[in-house]
């Protein structure tokens, strides 16, 4: 057995990037952490439906939540 103290410690996921382009690396990535969303096509699709149907006062980007 190694250091007791790491047998429950956590460690971060791996990085790639650096600054605004830091991401995990999907490689690294697994079911494990949560990291399957079978449906997440169907959910874009749905959102960019809604954007369009708003018109286009918020299809350029804008924020309208103020």
């Amino acid at each position: 057995m190694g250091d007791p103290r790491e047998r429950a410690a956590s460690k971060p996921l791996p990085v790639i990037g650096d600054g605004c382009t830091r991401r995990y690396d999907p490689d690294a990535l697994t079911a494990e952490h949560g990291t399957a969303f079978a449906d997440a096509a169907a959910l874009w699709a749905r959102l960019q439906g809604e954007r369009e149907r708003a018109g286009p006062a918020l299809s350029d980007g804008t924020d309208d939540t103020r």
